[in-house]
């Protein structure tokens, strides 16, 4: 489901509350109020699509402060994680005492069970999620430490969620996106990963203990895509277990190793192809940048994937960003 709103074309005397009105709407109740000088009209655009379970938007607006209250969570309080991406202009948010000052491509989480506040002090763009608590693997108390934590967009896995969610953001009205469940699930599982980085899982209990090293190796698949002779065995003694539990993991997981290594593999090669400034790499370089040095074996996996070749998800990608 596609949702699309802008102040442009409302009264000035309208266009603050018309803001407020669809971000309550849009996530969960909140209270906001404006910068900026009194009186002067508001801008603010709000655009984004449901990927099952998860909600992701683009909101750009001026100066402003939410607040998500006590006195709205008594009323209803959804369990709800939310992501917050900065693409452009800055913002600070803050919850369980803890602040987060962001900047383009730093990103935070927070929970909609407790009060918080998020202040864009100029224009600003901002890429949101909105999810399920339990679609993190990770256990919430353990995750209640990290809301209103700045992850750095630049470095590390905390860097490979950033240009995934830019990504995302670039191609949110793409037809190919609308309904990816999939995608989603992903866009979470890495977010779990760059979770799991700062965790100490010391005192965790052995089912979340596998859930929190499913979501390591994972880390590490990710970092090791481009090596194309990357197998189970390898993976396995990375972690210090054998292959035979690794494999158990994933199908505790719903899926197999080499099945997960394939598709991100897969989704990278998506995401290139999609990226004006790769164009003019062919698509076996393309492929062989993320491990698939066979041409005829990517171009039919690639279909298998995606319902297009490689060669037709290039071009319709163009197409989509012509219009």
């Amino acid at each position: 489901m596609s949702y699309a709103l802008s102040t442009v074309g409302v009264p000035e005397a309208q266009q603050f509350d018309l803001w407020q009105s669809a971000v309550s709407q849009a996530f969960v109740p909140l209270e906001a109020s404006a910068g900026g000088t009194a009186g002067r009209g508001f801008r603010g655009r709000l655009r984004g699509q449901s990927l099952g379970s998860v909600a992701v938007y683009e909101a750009s607006a001026d100066a402003h402060t939410v607040r998500r209250t006590a006195r709205a969570i008594s009323r209803a309080a959804p369990e709800y994680y939310k992501l917050s991406l900065q693409l452009h202009g800055t913002a600070r948010l803050s919850q369980d005492g803890r602040h987060a000052s962001l900047r383009p491509g730093d990103f935070a989480l927070y929970d909609t069970t407790r009060p918080y506040s998020l202040a864009f002090e100029d224009v600003s763009s901002t890429l949101v999620l909105m999810f399920p608590r339990d679609m993190l693997v990770l256990p919430s108390g353990h995750v209640a430490a990290l809301t209103a934590v700045r992850f750095a967009g630049g470095t590390g896995v905390s860097g490979i969620v950033s240009g995934t969610l830019v990504q995302l953001a670039r191609n949110i009205d793409d037809p190919a996106v609308h309904g990816s469940v999939r995608l989603a699930r992903n866009v979470v599982d890495l977010l779990g990963t760059a979770l799991a980085d700062r965790l100490d899982y010391a005192d965790v209990p052995v089912e979340s203990s596998r859930a929190a090293l499913l979501v390591k190796i994972r880390s590490y698949v990710e970092a090791h895509l481009e090596d194309a002779e990357l197998s189970p065995g390898d993976i396995a003694a990375a972690h210090h277990i054998s292959t035979r539990y690794l494999h158990k993991l994933f199908s505790e997981a719903g899926t197999t190793v080499s099945g997960y290594l394939r598709r991100r593999r897969l989704e990278r090669c998506g995401q290139d192809l999609a990226d004006p400034a790769k164009h003019r790499l062919s698509i076996g370089v393309i492929g062989a940048r993320w491990g698939l040095v066979d041409a005829s074996y990517l171009s039919r996996a690639f279909k298998t994937e995606f319902g297009l070749s490689p060669s037709e998800y290039r071009r319709r990608s163009v197409e989509h960003r012509a219009r």
